[in-house]
């Protein structure tokens, strides 16, 4: 019996439902000639069942319905609003006898699993038959199957499973090969001979920093905030002659979590800039840096069986869309899933009974022994009450490459709707431009203007400027302070960070610094200007003034404030990264589509010391992923971007967009 539909058939079919009405034809899959289930697309507008298709292509080369030439490659998963509306399709609960309940698609298998009477009786029984003198507590119940698990239509990239700030998924060390379905699911036969198997280490390090003068700055830049899909602090890059780099312990990728003993892992980005900027002659930084792969060594593998402990751990929500505060991750040198952290606050560390690097055997009777993040996302967020925890402990385990960190809201599943196909046949995009609605202002929002002024001829304008498209950044132009003399000092409209869109009519948003200051001046002589220009504002008005206490600290736009920016003001370029069969790209996402919150920006998170990604130097921590080998990621969510990335064997084209990280 499935555990997903709860009804009898074979491993490799699909799932078998009773419809309450009549489904629409045009939702009817021509080969089962059954309601679509993870429906794909053929270029000749044809629409089959993914499990369906597969089979089908594994015997011929061409359309089912008007014999067209195909390959599966070709094809690519339907679009949301077909799969919504599949998966809101009325079914009865297949344990008539027991239950006459009517509910959705998509909500049967949390339903059986968690408030199904008939089917809760028919485990028990089947229990009882495969072990009538039971003792003590049960093996938890082996998952039917495991690659058919809901389309992450429920939030994906940060948002209520486990946490509000999104955790990373970094790109598998071992992957599967190219055009696996859904390789995450795939049961690989990883042998004991593989001695180049490596984790990923990472440590806690307290730095004590010291300097001669209270108010210097640390000469480094920092992105992320618990107001952004990267939720922690991370450092993007160290100013040469700081005094960070004077101390030489601090490097780009670090993650800060403590300044002077103050928990900044989970403050929004201002916080966090006002923490650090905080003057004082000693700082005392807590920060978690990745110090890159390791060989797992034999004796982790002798002690691997040893002091193991099975722990039972029950979270009772008080909804539906409570976040359990479990930030979820896998290993490359080990099957499952493990808990990286528990969030300050959230519903599992105020219950106190899990912990960090505990492994997931399964959650609510489902075997996750062989799982993933996204696996887990979808048992919890479908549950509306008990979600029961059987996890294993082993003590004093170093945390392994996190493969795919279903935690935070990056618990998009990876299944429904695509089985884990390829998706990356989407239509390419202009390599220079991709104007894609902006649809991240998470705090800032941007409001254009035109400011007319009459003024003297000989009289400035009395504005400094920064940006520049030579900018290694490729900032737009904008206002770094506005003089007290001069007629916008006069006039007041035109702000310190004003991004500067056209002055007579003349576009400044594609020149170099020095271009833009030439057009200013030569525009500043006559009677009027007229000036366009963009204000970013902030939505939030409890954010602490970064304005105030500037002394020594030379002004730029915090890095939060450039998310606000519209698209069309992005300047996108080009990294290619190479690497060998066995390497990681070694570098961690987060953000991509969530239900609740839409299309977010897909952000670099974490770069791994020795990795390509690490010797390239090009990409860095808070840069946003815009497409990749051309495709836009734009709509897509994490579990559909991270396969792609490990699709590509060798090289990997990433279109980024680079903004500045706040300067502290």
């Amino acid at each position: 019996l499935c555990c997903e539909c709860g009804q009898f058939h074979l491993l490799l079919d699909n799932h078998l439902y009773n419809f309450q009405d009549e489904v629409d034809d045009e939702l009817i899959c021509h080969i089962c000639l059954q309601p679509l289930l993870q429906p794909m697309d053929t270029p000749c507008g044809h629409t089959y069942c993914f499990k369906c298709l597969e089979n089908f292509m594994q015997e011929y080369n061409f359309c089912p319905m008007d014999r067209k030439k195909l390959s599966f490659q070709q094809c690519h998963k339907s679009s949301l609003l077909v799969r919504n509306l599949l998966d809101k399709l009325i079914v009865f609960c297949p344990f008539k006898a027991e239950c006459q309940q009517t509910m959705q698609r998509c909500e049967l298998e949390a339903h059986l699993q968690n408030r199904c009477p008939g089917f809760k009786k028919y485990r028990s029984e089947l229990q009882r038959k495969k072990n009538p003198i039971s003792k003590g507590k049960e093996d938890p119940p082996t998952k039917v199957e495991t690659n058919t698990l809901k389309d992450p239509e429920v939030p994906s990239g940060g948002s209520s499973l486990v946490a509000e700030s999104s955790a990373a998924a970094v790109v598998s060390l071992g992957t599967a090969e190219p055009g696996l379905v859904n390789p995450a699911f795939e049961e690989t036969e990883e042998g004991e001979n593989l001695p180049q198997r490596t984790s990923l280490v990472a440590e806690t390090t307290t730095i004590e920093i010291h300097r001669e003068d209270p108010e210097e700055e640390l000469g480094m830049r920092i992105v992320g905030g618990k107001d952004t899909p990267l939720g922690n602090i991370v450092v993007q890059e160290v100013l040469r002659d700081s005094v960070i780099a004077a101390d030489g312990r601090i490097a780009p990728g670090d993650h800060i979590l403590e300044v002077n003993g103050v928990n900044i892992s989970s403050v929004t980005h201002c916080q966090a800039v006002s923490f650090l900027r905080h003057p004082g002659p000693v700082l005392h930084l807590m920060v978690l840096q990745e110090k890159g792969f390791s060989s797992k060594t034999a004796q982790q593998d002798s002690t691997s069986a040893t002091n193991r402990e099975v722990i039972h751990v029950t979270l009772i929500k008080r909804d539906r869309s409570e976040p359990l505060g479990i930030k979820l991750i896998r290993k490359t040198d080990e099957a499952g899933i493990f808990i990286l952290d528990l969030l300050e606050g959230g519903l599992a560390a105020k219950n106190g009974k899990l912990s960090r690097n505990d492994r997931v055997l399964s959650i609510n009777g489902q075997d996750l022994r062989q799982g993933t993040p996204e696996a887990a996302a979808q048992i919890i967020q479908t549950t509306e009450s008990r979600v029961n925890f059987v996890v294993l402990r082993q003590p004093g385990v170093q945390l392994s490459d996190p493969v795919e960190d279903g935690s935070t809201s990056n618990n998009s599943s990876s299944s429904s709707s695509n089985g884990g196909s390829p998706v990356h046949h989407r239509r390419r995009l202009d390599q220079n431009h991709y104007r894609r609605k902006s649809n991240y202002q998470k705090g800032y929002i941007s409001h254009e203007k035109t400011v007319a002024i009459k003024k003297e001829p000989k009289e400035s304008l009395g504005i400094t400027i920064g940006g520049g498209r030579d900018n290694k950044n490729k900032l737009p132009i904008y206002v770094t302070s506005v003089q007290p003399i001069g007629c916008l000092f006069r006039d007041g409209r035109i702000k310190r960070g004003d991004v500067l869109l056209s002055i007579n009519g003349i576009d400044l948003t594609h020149l170099n610094y020095y271009e833009a200051v030439s057009a200013l001046k030569s525009n500043a002589a006559s009677h009027s200007v007229i000036l366009k220009a963009l204000e970013i504002l902030s939505l939030n008005s409890t954010e602490p003034s970064l304005d105030i206490k500037e002394q020594g600290f030379s002004w730029s736009p915090l890095w939060i404030t450039w998310l606000g920016l519209p698209s069309y003001l992005h300047c996108c370029q080009d990294i290619v990264l190479s690497k060998g069969n066995l390497e990681s790209w070694g570098f961690s996402i987060v953000g991509g589509f969530e239900e609740s919150k839409g299309n977010q920006p897909f952000f670099i998170k974490t770069i791994v010391p020795g990795t390509p990604a690490f010797r390239d130097r090009k990409l860095k921590c808070g840069d946003e992923i815009v497409a990749v080998n051309g495709v836009p990621a734009i709509g897509m969510s994490n579990s559909e971007l991270i396969p792609m990335l490990k699709e590509q064997r060798n090289k990997v084209t990433l279109t980024v967009v680079s903004w500045p990280g706040s300067l502290v």
